[in-house]
């Protein structure tokens, strides 16, 4: 498009359905490569991924050639596509519905960046529901909390 400038930096979680910890170190790695390449192929730049073995967190630029949405069925579809194939849990994997986004500015990406990095640390102290409500009230987002991601029983 041209004639069109943009600084869009968003911050996405999204869960494991029924957040079981599925997502094994030994395959990581692979599915963060692999949802990277997701987001590239739709010319969205990724600044970092990470998570523990039940969540996400992404954080990218993302070019208005795409909608938000789209872009997030479009990595939670393949994603989970490529678990499957690749035979990586037993049984069906899939995300939760639904995914959290946030925006930032410029100057707030190296923040973002660095609480994304340690998110293993941040869990040892903190839920991801706790954490997850936290974002949602501090960005000033209305919820209702039947559709909060929830803790495992």
């Amino acid at each position: 498009m041209a004639n069109t400038y943009t600084q869009i930096h968003i911050h996405a979680i999204f869960g494991v359905q029924n957040r079981i910890s599925l997502i094994r170190e030994k395959w990581k790695v692979d599915l963060y490569k692999y949802i990277t390449s997701i987001i590239q192929d739709y010319d969205h730049k990724l600044l970092i991924i990470n998570g523990t073995s039940d969540h996400l967190h992404i954080l990218f630029g993302m070019r208005p050639t795409q909608s938000l949405s789209d872009l997030m069925k479009e990595v939670k579809e393949y994603s989970s596509k490529w678990v499957n194939n690749n035979r990586l849990v037993y049984g069906k994997f899939n995300w939760q519905a639904g995914f959290g986004a946030f925006s930032y500015t410029k100057n707030q990406v190296s923040d973002v960046i660095t609480y994304i990095k340690n998110q293993q640390q941040h869990h040892r102290k903190k839920l991801f529901s706790e954490e997850y409500k936290e974002l949602l009230e501090e960005f000033g987002v209305s919820y209702d909390e039947r559709y909060i991601f929830k803790e495992p029983e």
